[in-house]
């Protein structure tokens, strides 16, 4: 599936359309993506403020679909864990940026393929509101081995 027909899907997907989630833009080769939420009436809770839920569901499936689109078919890949930790209260915008690099792809392919043992990278993104101040820390492990 092309960048662009996955980015209208997305932002077509219930659960990110009814909380305002959209993908904002996206790379050709999947390795990066930007998510930004904007805070409307819907989706703040009783202080003003984004809901946790919110932004954690704003990380949720990425990184896994960027590895699994660049990792190819001989490859498994999977969320294992999550973890967010909350730095400020949420208003206005929010965005975060998920980037893989060609090094981090490299060692994960040679590990699957050398040891054929899964592998556990961890990934950790920044929820930024509009001034760029971090609105929530979110750590990402995933499960890649080979098929």
């Amino acid at each position: 599936m092309s960048a662009k027909i996955f980015r209208w899907v997305m932002n077509m997907y219930p659960p990110f359309w009814g909380t305002g989630i959209k993908i904002a833009s996206i790379s050709q080769d999947y390795r990066e993506i930007k998510v930004e939420m904007a805070l409307r009436f819907y989706n703040k809770n009783v202080v003003g403020t984004h809901f946790g839920g919110n932004l954690l569901l704003m990380t949720d499936p990425f990184l896994m679909l960027m590895l699994i689109k660049n990792m190819g078919p001989k490859a498994v890949v999977w969320d294992k864990s999550t973890k967010i930790d909350f730095i400020k209260p949420g208003r206005g915008k929010v965005t975060v940026l998920f980037k893989l690099s060609e090094e981090d792809l490299h060692q994960f392919r040679s590990h699957i393929e050398e040891s054929h043992q899964p592998i556990l990278p961890t990934f950790t993104v920044e929820i930024v509101d509009q001034k760029q101040a971090v609105v929530a820390k979110v750590t990402k492990t995933l499960y890649i081995r080979a098929k």
